[in-house]
């Protein structure tokens, strides 16, 4: 169980003893399943592993509860309300529903996985496959949502005078972003298997995550490099080049002309948006940065781990504070900047109202704007 790339391994195990083209020891691999551990020790039992289980029970618990509810009430909102679905807002939705099939689809397999089981994978390969598929394609999702939710702000402001697109070309866009994450994710699923792990004498452990085998080392890499360019470092940098540049367009740039209070709003309330959308990408960075280099150095610098037997332990922690950003997100984007609870109290007064009242509260709350204009304008509003 892995975000991405995580539960990767080269195993010399499952190939046959005369394969001895890996450069590690034969009880040795990349990922998590051929560990350096004494025949004795179930480090399942390890004060490290139970501090480890909390911290990973927590993050979890966190995640089905605040991306579960907190996306379902912006997708129920987004879905009840015409004010709601602008061009910015249909972008995020993208967020909304990966966070959300993760946090009800995978989070509670996983928090049976880590905390009920301590390591034990029990419901089979289909649902061992997908649920890492599910989750490499969320994250691939939210990635390419962030980065153009960037894009989109740069055009709206640094080039203001230019077209924006269209409800047409952003339904092209989220369908290409669906598109790219389900496609490159796929190697995710096809190399995910079980495998059972003996930890202890008389004991065995199931195992849920990805193998490649040792004679395909060079394309795993090639493979993982491939991602964290298109799936990291592009987008960060694209990310980072786009704020950049409208910072100084919001913050250094004279404004010509007078100003008036309805210009000065609207430029406070853009750069409320932009400082938003900085620290999404800042927790971004911070959340998945660790993830990518813990796994670097044990993929491509494995002696590194060779002898710490807590290791494991440590980058499942990385890999569930990576994950965790998922409740960033769905604090930011949901929840605070799309002001959501407003329109969920709104469909629960709507819905107890007495009947004699309806369809004027109907007229009222439904706030029918079949073609909301695409406009700077209105996305400031609504990202407010």
């Amino acid at each position: 169980m892995a975000a991405q790339n995580g539960n990767t391994s080269f195993a010399p195990g499952l190939e046959p003893a005369q394969d001895h083209t890996s450069p590690l020891p034969f009880n040795f691999s990349y990922g998590d399943y051929d560990l350096p551990l004494d025949e004795e020790e179930d480090m399942t039992k390890t004060r490290t592993f139970f501090a480890a289980k909390i911290v990973i029970g927590v993050a979890l618990a966190g995640i089905m509860l605040v991306c579960g509810v907190g996306n379902f009430v912006f997708i129920a909102a987004l879905a009840r309300y015409k004010k709601l679905r602008n061009l910015t807002n249909l972008l995020i939705a993208n967020l909304a529903v990966s966070d959300f099939l993760v946090a009800i689809v995978c989070c509670p397999f996983e928090m049976d996985y880590y905390v009920v089981r301590q390591l034990s994978w029990e419901h089979g390969h289909v649902l061992c496959a997908a649920v890492n598929y599910l989750r490499t394609v969320s994250l691939y999702v939210s990635t390419n949502a962030l980065l153009a939710i960037a894009i989109d702000r740069y055009l709206a402001i640094v080039h203001p005078l230019k077209p924006r697109m269209n409800y047409q070309t952003a339904s092209f866009l989220i369908a290409l972003v669906w598109v790219v994450s389900v496609l490159i994710a796929i190697p995710s699923a096809y190399f995910t298997t079980e495998t059972v792990l003996f930890i202890v004498k008389s004991q065995e452990k199931i195992f849920c995550g990805q193998i490649w085998p040792v004679d395909q080392q060079l394309y795993y890499k090639s493979y993982f490099l491939f991602i964290f360019g298109v799936e990291f470092v592009g987008p960060v940098v694209t990310m980072t080049l786009c704020y950049a540049r409208v910072s100084r367009e919001l913050w250094f740039k004279a404004v010509p002309g007078f100003q008036t209070e309805q210009i000065r709003k609207r430029l406070r309330c853009r750069r409320k948006t932009v400082l938003v959308l900085m620290g999404i990408l800042t927790a971004y960075v911070l959340c998945w940065a660790p993830f990518y280099g813990f796994t670097i150095v044990r993929d491509f610098f494995p002696s590194v781990f060779v002898k710490e037997k807590h290791y494991l332990t440590a980058f499942y922690v990385v890999e569930c504070i990576a994950m965790s950003n998922s409740m960033i997100n769905t604090v930011c984007f949901v929840t605070v900047k799309n002001n959501t609870i407003k329109y969920v109290k709104k469909i629960v007064l709507l819905h107890w109202r007495p009947s004699h009242h309806g369809s004027k509260s109907s007229a009222d709350l439904d706030l029918k704007t079949s073609g909301v204009p695409a406009t700077e304008e209105v996305d400031c509003i609504r990202l407010k």
